[in-house]
């Protein structure tokens, strides 16, 4: 990799005797997917020109077990979270930002029943906090009159009511935000929730995925824009599967913004 990203791990910050900011928590598909790794180091970016003094866990960062959870091994789950807990008290980390709306909702909503308090932040609302403190911001005109829509992650939207950030953060691109019938509240799955991602669909009509991208392409975008790495890749899914990957490109929050910073 040419470019040099500014990353320090928490036990680097430890053996300085300081705390970080935040805590950027990776998550597993910001770790070893190949797309969403590109969220990660988008994320990274933009909290680099921000200044922002954060860490990661680097190779002591688990799976959250929001999966386990979710296909139902609760036992499994436990035992995930447990040492992911036992790990942030140890750092004493207060603040925990992380691109994938999974672990977001479980850090924020299912840690604290296992001794796990922390202030959990999605990426696009610590970015919002960054343009309105203007630690960050956005420069040029790369999007004027581009179509943008945005898709809601149902652990963001529906689960946690994080609408509005995202949003705010696109609107300062000078994009055309265009909204899709079915969003906020009573937006669809893009097909990937609930440990979904990990097998093949049920037989039925149409792929969720393929019905969800059918619902961005009626807002006639040139980019689809969400918030989650499961959202991007099964988007990307259906826009293959509507033969569209000419003319329409998902992109994260994140990377628009860093895109638009020529970063």
């Amino acid at each position: 990799m040419s470019e040099q990203l500014k990353v320090k791990t928490m036990q680097e910050f430890m053996a300085e005797g300081k705390q970080p900011e935040i805590l950027f928590w990776v998550g597993s598909a910001g770790s070893y997917d190949d797309r969403a790794k590109k969220i990660s180091r988008a994320f990274v970016k933009l909290l680099n020109k921000a200044e922002v003094d954060f860490a990661v866990l680097g190779t002591e960062e688990s799976s959250t077990g929001d999966v386990a959870k979710r296909a139902g091994n609760e036992f499994l789950f436990q035992m995930q979270a447990m040492m992911n807990i036992e790990l942030l008290n140890g750092y004493e980390i207060k603040r925990i930002v992380t691109c994938d709306p999974h672990s977001y909702n479980t850090i924020k909503n299912e840690y604290p029943g296992l001794g796990g308090n922390y202030d959990v932040v999605h990426h696009t609302e610590y970015l919002k906090e960054l343009l309105d403190n203007g630690r960050l911001q956005i420069t040029g005109d790369g999007y004027k009159g581009k179509r943008i829509t945005f898709h809601d992650p149902c652990y963001l939207g529906r689960a946690n009511s994080v609408f509005d950030a995202p949003r705010e953060v696109l609107a300062k691109t000078n994009a055309d935000l265009v909204e899709m019938k079915r969003h906020k509240k009573t937006a669809l799955c893009c097909g990937a929730g609930g440990a979904q991602m990990f097998k093949e669909p049920e037989k039925g009509d149409m792929d969720i995925n393929v019905m969800r991208t059918q619902d961005a392409l009626e807002t006639n975008p040139n980019i689809i824009a969400t918030g989650c790495p499961y959202c991007n890749t099964m988007m990307t899914d259906g826009i293959k599967a509507h033969e569209k990957e000419d003319s329409v490109t998902v992109m994260d929050v994140a990377e628009l913004l860093a895109k638009s910073q020529g970063l």
